[in-house]
């Protein structure tokens, strides 16, 4: 079947770019969101809440099978669960790192216990009956869930709160502790509250875990490893 470029069976809105002003807003959130783990006490409004949890929502989906579902943790003993489930990983997963064992250790991985909210990320059970988009990339239902996500994380920049995505934890643990259903997927643990401030840089970067790496060795043009042309080459990253 051929396809058309026609928009005249669509409902539509102008393509207006965004102002000078509105597009620095969009790149600042971009630049200036970080993957927090220091928080300090305070509130998220159910309001501001909202917002963020409808910014998620619309974020894209293949197939538009809107493959995410949110669960809010605030049940003390609940998190206390969640948290435990988390060290007990980081444990397993310092042992993992060999060498850098105790370097992985000094890191502070979580902020179950100290964010003002926590929301569990989790894929819905049925999703192999959404085939378009998925038929040979099956994973795109977790791809879908990351949008959402990342929708989520630069709104709460823009609100000026932090948010901390924790995936460290067995997820089957994780899922039989929130009593999800079977074929569900627990992708995200949220951390969402008030901060002190932003880290300057990745905190893992400040830490030396290790360091961006520059746009340039991550572009290829027409096939795998063949870098740009000089002069269409891209600044540092």
């Amino acid at each position: 079947m051929s396809e058309t470029h026609d928009l005249g069976h669509y409902q539509t809105i102008a393509a207006t770019p965004f102002s000078q002003q509105e597009r620095a807003a969009v790149y600042r959130a971009i630049h200036e969101r970080r993957d927090m783990r220091h928080f300090v006490p305070g509130a998220v409004s159910d309001e501001v809440l909202l917002r963020l949890l409808r910014a998620a929502h619309h974020a894209p989906s293949v197939g538009f099978m809107q493959p995410w579902r949110f669960i809010r943790v605030r049940d003390c003993s609940m998190r206390e669960g969640i948290h435990a489930l988390v060290e007990q990983e980081r444990v397993l997963t310092a042992q993992a790192l060999g060498v850098r064992q105790e370097d992985f250790m000094q890191l502070k991985v979580q902020g179950v216990l100290d964010a003002a909210e926590v929301l569990i990320v989790a894929l819905p059970p049925g999703r192999e009956a959404h085939v378009f988009g998925r038929r040979t990339m099956p994973e795109m239902d977790v791809a879908s869930a990351a949008c959402a996500i990342q929708n989520m994380w630069l709104a709460a920049r823009a609100e000026g709160l932090g948010m901390g995505w924790v995936s460290i934890y067995d997820p089957q643990a994780l899922a039989q502790l929130l009593e999800m259903p079977q074929g569900s997927y627990p992708l995200a643990v949220l951390c969402l509250g008030p901060v002190q401030a932003y880290y300057a840089e990745p905190m893992l970067q400040q830490e030396k875990w290790a360091l961006r790496a520059p746009l340039q060795d991550m572009l290829f043009e027409e096939r795998w490893g063949q870098s740009p042309a000089p002069d269409q080459t891209v600044g540092p990253a």
